[in-house]
């Protein structure tokens, strides 16, 4: 698929909508500097920036100056909300997010896959495309922890598993190399060489697991015999 072909996939072209979500949840600071420079002639951009609450204060300041608009300071004080009142407000957050990704076409969605914060991976890895996914698993900030997650999902198209085996700084973590093993979906061919280097009681539990291939199974059999010797 030529990515470029996609609607939305550029920061110069994407829609204001799929760039007011990326500002909302960006995967670091640096997402604000590069919507300014890909937008430095779209004044509705601009003022995006200069209106959002999260932008640093050099590129509000450049887009301050591009608009010939005075830099905003901020008199506000942030107070500290209780436990229960933030975590509603994170959960509105969540459902407003996934409602909103919802109407985004897969150009879009890609966009966001790229350069999105941790609470857009988390809804992306799930989408029903599996080049959004793929965007995900290729994001520069996807935790150890989100690929657990991804490799523990029976869902996820058996192309991202494979990608995820590859990746050698994530394969030789542990929790993910088991998480990959134990999933249903992911080939034996992928398998098979994880399962000598699981531990005994993850061999035990692997044998009797009927959910994962027969040849997986009697892999972890053997090296269940071999391991009580």
């Amino acid at each position: 698929m030529d990515e470029r072909r996609l609607i939305g996939l550029d920061l110069s072209t994407a829609s204001e909508t799929v760039l007011r979500m990326l500002l909302d949840c960006p995967s670091d600071a640096a997402v604000f500097s590069d919507v300014l420079e890909a937008n430095r002639e779209r004044t509705e951009v601009l003022r995006l920036l200069y209106d959002h609450p999260g932008t640093p204060p050099e590129v509000l300041k450049e887009a301050a100056s591009l608009l010939s608009l005075p830099v905003k300071v901020s008199t506000e004080v942030a107070g500290v909300p209780a436990a229960e009142e933030a975590e509603k407000t994170a959960l509105q957050k969540a459902e407003s997010l996934l409602y909103r990704i919802q109407w985004l076409n897969v150009g879009e969605r890609i966009l966001l896959a790229r350069k999105g914060g941790r609470d857009v991976r988390n809804i992306l890895i799930r989408d029903p495309n599996k080049e959004v996914v793929m965007k995900v698993l290729e994001n520069p900030k996807m935790t150890e922890t989100e690929v657990e997650m991804a490799a523990r999902n029976p869902s996820i198209p058996e192309e991202a598993l494979r990608f995820i085996a590859k990746k050698r700084d994530w394969i030789r973590r542990y929790p993910i190399m088991r998480a990959l093993v134990f999933n249903p979906k992911t080939p034996p061919g992928v398998s098979m060489p994880f399962v000598p280097h699981l531990r005994l009681q993850d061999l035990v539990a692997l044998e009797k697991n009927k959910n994962v291939a027969e040849s997986v199974r009697a892999a972890a059999k053997r090296y269940v015999r071999m391991r009580k010797k």
